[in-house]
């Protein structure tokens, strides 16, 4: 595992590098990429799949996935949408919008984490049930007609070109991240996935962080959808589709281990910015931007590959470590006597000599 933890935090760190990369290639091919406004609005295209991803990567911390969040983001903008157009206030209306995400992520957190069932196949289900839903309720049709003010304050700026959707967006992320890492019960998410037996051993709660984990996933989609509410000004009955699968895929690009334990919600983001990019990259390129499912899939499928590699080799060298412990050509008695040698060592120390401060 020790393999796999630098090796993805290489790649989670390499991401922004590739990202840089990315655009200073097509920026060579077509210098008028390479524009504040253009790059800027590649950043603020990723603002709901950074949601998104960032949610979807607590569940790949805990060594579980959740496949329903494109359903959830769904869902959630076809009520708030529908509440906005019929005059219920803003405030109301992003409440009862995240208090759906807070119960699809329960209902999610009793199928995986309580009753056990394998987390892919359940919120795999979940998927299906919410886009039916959104279909009902919307009886099929578009949800249109939102506040002028809802849909024009996407377009507010904050730093630059960068809209205060955006920049709001990455500080919840940075704020996420030193949570998660300089924190003790941040930390019990990669603890709970990378040895989730071993994490109750030592007193964590196993349980009690897959169900968080599950319900910050739900509110991330749900605000995601809020948010996909007022950039797009309207709601259709498959908004969402596909979000889960560019959010895995961000993720993975990320750093984040689909093996559970490992990675960074900041690599999440810069994976976000990645996915988010390939559209506006295609363009410029002179591809049709229908190429841009195809390659996610591209992507997906090759990181999966490599994960699964990494995985088997880490399994491997576990394996010949174990080998070579029981069958070391260093006899017991040899290390005996280091362990003779170091004891007197801290015997004859000025706390430990006889006669010395006790």
């Amino acid at each position: 595992m020790d393999l796999v933890k630098r090796l993805l935090k290489a790649r989670g760190l390499s991401s922004l590098a590739f990202l840089i990369a990315l655009f200073i290639i097509v920026g060579a091919m077509n210098p008028a990429f390479l524009t504040p406004a253009t790059i800027a609005a590649c950043f603020n295209t990723s603002v709901v799949y950074t949601l998104v991803a960032v949610g979807v990567a607590f569940t790949l911390f805990i060594g579980e996935i959740d496949v329903s969040v494109g359903s959830n983001l769904g869902l959630v903008a076809v009520v708030v949408g529908s509440m906005l157009r019929d005059g219920t206030p803003l405030p109301v209306a992003c409440l009862v919008g995240i208090l759906i995400g807070v119960a699809i992520g329960l209902v999610n957190a009793w199928g995986v984490a309580v009753m056990k069932a394998p987390s892919l196949i359940f919120t795999l289900g979940t998927n299906g049930v919410l886009r039916g839903i959104v279909y009902v309720y919307t009886n099929g049709q578009w949800v249109e007609n939102l506040p002028k003010e809802f849909k024009d304050f996407s377009a507010v700026t904050g730093i630059g070109d960068f809209t205060v959707y955006y920049c709001a967006v990455i500080a919840l992320v940075i704020l996420i991240h030193f949570a998660l890492t300089q924190t003790r019960r941040g930390r019990w998410f990669a603890a709970v996935g990378d040895n989730a037996n071993g994490a109750t051993l030592v007193g964590i709660p196993a349980l009690q962080t897959k169900i968080l984990a599950y319900v910050i996933c739900g509110v991330m989609a749900a605000i995601g959808g809020i948010i996909f509410c007022s950039r797009i000004g309207f709601v259709t009955p498959m908004s969402g589709n596909g979000y889960e699968m560019k959010a895995i895929a961000a993720c993975v690009l990320g750093g984040v281990s689909l093996l559970g334990g490992v990675g960074s919600v900041l690599g999440a983001a810069v994976g976000s910015v990645i996915m988010a990019s390939i559209s506006y990259l295609l363009v410029f390129m002179g591809f049709s931007s229908n190429y841009d499912n195809a390659i996610t899939g591209v992507i997906l499928i090759v990181i999966v590959v490599v994960d699964a590699l990494l995985q088997h080799r880490s399994i491997v060298q576990n394996r010949h470590a174990r080998l070579n412990a029981r069958v070391s050509p260093k006899a017991t008695s040899e290390v005996l006597a280091e362990q003779i040698a170091d004891f007197g060592e801290a015997a004859m120390s000025p706390l430990g000599k006889k006669g010395g401060v006790r």
